[in-house]
């Protein structure tokens, strides 16, 4: 007859994780003897084994009792539910540890290649980070809802940078987060985005890109909150005959605009 330790000491396990087998009912517990010690037969070695072997194998506890008292098919359909079980875990772990990687690529992890190369020639422009990271998150909101045409989307824009209006454009609004509201270049911004916008409804190419009116009004009051300047440019966009921002439209110019 054997010690708790002895026991242990057979199974391969300690004596803690035996008496935490005891109190789920996977090991009968004997009774004391006349000197108050419990003491355990052959039999309490191999279940303790086969306990052990099957939580090593990633059983869980819970279904441990039932595949010890089955007979041979019902362990097998046992194990089998369970390997179903843990491959299914493994999936999804591995997708897990491929979001993290995402995770680490920044600005991959939600937007499109064809986001990211956008994104990656305002970079090579000269563009300032602060700037590109503003736009970055408009434009995951932008690809969110917008899945299957987002690449046409970012090829205009592409087309768009041959323009030397929006490459100036993009020079002013590099570091337009810090500008108040009396910078002289809120201004240039709202002459030249009047100008790129009048071609473009002149030559029926204004920019729809179809969103909801709930993205646009998210978008726009990004935007407001972005500087202090920009309800400034809001205000002399309007005096040109242009109302919002993310979906410009033409609407009767305001006298007294600014020269």
């Amino acid at each position: 007859m054997l010690t708790i330790g002895q026991l242990a000491a057979y199974a391969g396990v300690t004596v803690a994780a035996v008496r935490h087998y005891h109190r789920i009912g996977l090991l009968p517990e004997p009774e004391r003897d006349r000197s108050g010690y419990r003491s355990y037969d052959a039999d309490a070695v191999v279940r303790l084994i086969r306990i052990h072997v099957l939580a090593a194998a990633g059983v869980p506890l819970a279904r441990v009792a039932d595949l010890l008292d089955a007979d041979a098919a019902g362990f097998a359909r046992g194990i089998r539910e369970i390997d179903a079980r843990l491959r299914a875990e493994v999936r999804r772990l591995q997708e897990a540890r491929t979001r993290l990687a995402q995770l680490a690529a920044g600005e991959q992890l939600a937007l499109p290649a064809s986001v990211v190369g956008y994104l990656d020639r305002l970079r090579a422009m000269g563009v300032a980070e602060g700037y590109i990271e503003e736009e970055r998150d408009a434009w995951i909101l932008v690809a969110a809802q917008l899945p299957d045409t987002i690449d046409e989307v970012i090829a205009g824009k592409h087309r768009d940078l041959d323009d030397p209006d929006l490459v100036r454009l993009y020079g002013l609004l590099s570091d337009a987060l810090s500008w108040t509201v009396d910078d002289p270049r809120v201004v240039e911004v709202a002459d030249i985005l009047d100008r790129i916008n009048t071609r473009a409804l002149a030559s029926g190419a204004a920019d729809e890109l179809g969103l909801e009116q709930g993205l646009i009004d998210l978008l726009d009051s990004r935007m407001l909150a972005s500087s202090p300047a920009t309800g400034r440019l809001i205000e002399l966009l309007e005096e040109r005959g242009w109302r919002g921002w993310t979906r410009l439209r033409r609407v009767a110019a305001i006298s007294g605009r600014d020269s």
